[in-house]
């Protein structure tokens, strides 16, 4: 049996991984998988853990090697996604999400076209500039110059499979919820998970 792989992604400042934290809190039976990345390993945080935390020259060999389902090289650091770790999930019937964004998904799309992707959206621009200076860390020039980035990632919201608004948040989390759910309830996810179940009810009894 195969798990599904799920894919969220959204604009800086959306929300997105305060949803999917809490979605793991709901859902049974989905992991999320843990990037490599070459960046340093900060205080707290633990190999394995948060990250796979890895040598630039043994990343670039992985990619070299196809051993990445997506990665990215943010501010000179490279980030990455494992294709054995999550076909070895997949395989085992457990479904894994991917927290990555819309170029990652991109990605994604090629190497696993029946993923399902999932875009969340703020309700207002006004809303996402609110968020982002909420943070009390970036100048005026740097959350307006985020704001414009963020706009142009919201863009690609035609390239995915659903779409979420985050103006409520339990709303948008049921939401959320709602589509891990309705996946797992197709007739190609039930009639494998039950077949044996299904024989019996379909076979006439003598």
């Amino acid at each position: 049996m195969s798990g599904l792989l799920f894919v969220v992604s959204a604009a800086s400042g959306t929300g997105k991984t305060s949803l999917v934290k809490a979605l793991l809190e709901r859902v049974s039976n989905l992991h999320v998988s843990v990037s490599h990345t070459t960046r340093g390993q900060r205080p707290g945080e633990l190999n394995g853990v948060h990250y796979h935390f890895t040598s630039k020259d043994d990343f670039l060999g992985q990619v070299n090697e196809g051993g990445f389902i997506e990665y990215a090289e943010v501010f000179g650091n490279y980030y990455g996604t494992s294709q054995a770790t999550v076909r070895e999930q997949l395989a085992k019937g457990h479904d894994v999400l991917l927290e990555i964004d819309w170029q990652g998904a991109e990605q994604v799309r090629k190497l696993f076209p029946e993923s399902k992707q999932i875009f969340i959206l703020p309700p207002t621009q006004f809303d996402l500039r609110q968020r982002l200076s909420n943070r009390g860390t970036d100048s005026v020039e740097v959350i307006e110059h985020r704001l414009s980035c963020a706009v142009e990632d919201m863009q690609q919201y035609v390239n995915f499979d659903y779409i979420i608004i985050n103006d409520d948040f339990n709303k948008a989390l049921h939401e959320l919820e709602a589509v891990v759910n309705a996946n797992r309830l197709t007739l190609a996810q039930q009639a494998n998970r039950h077949k044996d179940l299904i024989q019996k009810l379909i076979t006439p009894q003598s």
